[in-house]
Parts: C-alpha cells; structure tokens; sequence
C-alpha cells in the first residue's frame, strides 16, 4: 500500500484554531447594556418631552445596537469591507429620510404660504 502524505495545508486545515474571546469582554458589554436600558428608563421615568426625550432615546437604542452587533455578532474582529458592507447601508438610508423630513418641512411651508392656513 502506498503511504499518503499530507501536504503542509490540508494538514493546516485540518487544525484550523478558533479564536475565543475572554468571559471578561462579554460581561462588560452585557453590564454596558443593562447601564443604557436603565438610562433608557430613566429618559421616560424623569419625564422628559420633545426632541431632548427622542434623541437621548435614539442614541441609547443606537449605542446598545452598536454594542451587539460589534461584541455579540462578532463584527468588531471583522474585515473592514465587510464592516463597511454593513454599516454604511443603513447609514446611507438614515440620510435619505433626514432628505426627506427636510424636504417634506419645505413643501408644507410652500403650501402654507401660497394656499393659506385653512380658515
């Protein structure tokens, strides 16, 4: 019988390591979490209105998305055009609708001033 040998990358391939991150990270992140949905809370505990209430609930609920995707969904140890084919997306849209809010602000002033008020 003839002996097989391994060539130096099946033989790689064959031991392929995974990293594994340390207990220490998730716990942080985890406790980082619980901080801003308590923050969270605290927005609507305190009684906070108008703009001021929706931002801070909007930069908490992006901070705690950010936290999971970059930890828990592993995307912080990615390439950068991966990282790049994910974020930038939802980024682009978040500017189309900041585009659209603004324009939409400028046709209800237009017709408010041409077609008047209602009355």
């Amino acid at each position: 019988m003839a002996h097989a040998e391994t060539h130096p990358a099946q033989h790689a391939a064959a031991h392929t390591e995974y990293q594994q991150h340390p207990i220490k990270l998730y716990l942080l992140v985890w406790g980082l979490l619980f901080v801003l949905s308590a923050l969270s809370y605290l927005v609507d505990y305190f009684g906070l209105q108008g703009y001021l209430r929706w931002s801070l609930i909007l930069i908490f609920m992006m901070l705690k998305a950010g936290l999971i995707v970059a930890v828990f969904m592993h995307m912080a140890w990615e390439r950068l055009a991966l990282i790049y084919a994910i974020i930038l997306p939802p980024l682009l849209v978040l500017v189309f609708v900041a585009l659209m809010v603004s324009e939409s602000n400028y046709v209800l002033f237009t017709r408010l001033t041409f077609f008047g008020g209602g009355e």
